[in-house]
């Protein structure tokens, strides 16, 4: 019997270990899974803004003598953003920053011509068109608030598999971080504001 005792000890010592790694990887796939699931929101959001600029564009055109230029940047722009995807098991922080560079360029074309659409006062009287500006800012909300909670969830996971012990079955089972939005530079400046109306 006191043979069976240092057996009972070792096969209690790995089926508790056995129980630990199986409830760790668990957890981790889950916070991955739910980091990964929200990513299809944000994308999902962004696909949203995509086809509402596409409406956008579609009643500015009716604009006759509409800035050609301004048109074709949003265009272009729109088209660079829907051909940029990333899957949600590979976010990687060179992928994130590419795809927030074209998003963002994206919005820097859309923002142009939503002010010289102000020189157009049959357009900014269009009820379509106002009705879709209306959505784009909307829907510029709803994207903040799906990045934020990525970055909340896909956070929570890249603090977990660091932590000790979990950073023993993150590193064995490959569980690799995320990557996270983040400002775009210099985003903390403060703007400069001419109100020289010479």
């Amino acid at each position: 019997m006191k043979k069976l005792i240092p057996v009972i000890i070792i096969i209690g010592i790995l089926l508790i270990g056995g129980m630990w790694y199986v409830n760790t990887n668990n957890t981790l796939v889950d916070m991955k899974g739910q980091a990964t699931k929200q990513w299809a929101n944000v994308e999902s959001s962004y696909q949203r803004r995509s086809d509402l600029i596409g409406n956008l564009v579609k009643t500015v055109q009716g604009a006759a003598d509409f800035e050609r230029g301004t048109l074709k940047d949003v265009i272009e722009a729109r088209s660079k953003a829907t051909s940029t995807t990333i899957d949600a098991n590979n976010l990687t922080p060179e992928k994130l920053a590419q795809f927030q560079q074209v998003q963002s360029g994206l919005s820097s074309a859309l923002s142009r011509l939503l002010v010289t659409v102000e020189r157009y006062p049959d357009l900014k009287s269009n009820q379509n068109f106002l009705e879709l500006q209306s959505q784009l800012e909307g829907t510029e909300n709803r994207i903040n608030v799906e990045r934020n909670r990525f970055n909340d969830l896909a956070g929570e996971y890249n603090i977990k598999i660091k932590k000790i012990p979990t950073n023993i079955i993150a590193n064995i089972a490959n569980f690799d971080p995320l990557a996270l939005f983040s400002s775009k530079p210099r985003a903390e400046d403060a703007p400069d504001v001419d109100f020289n109306f010479d």
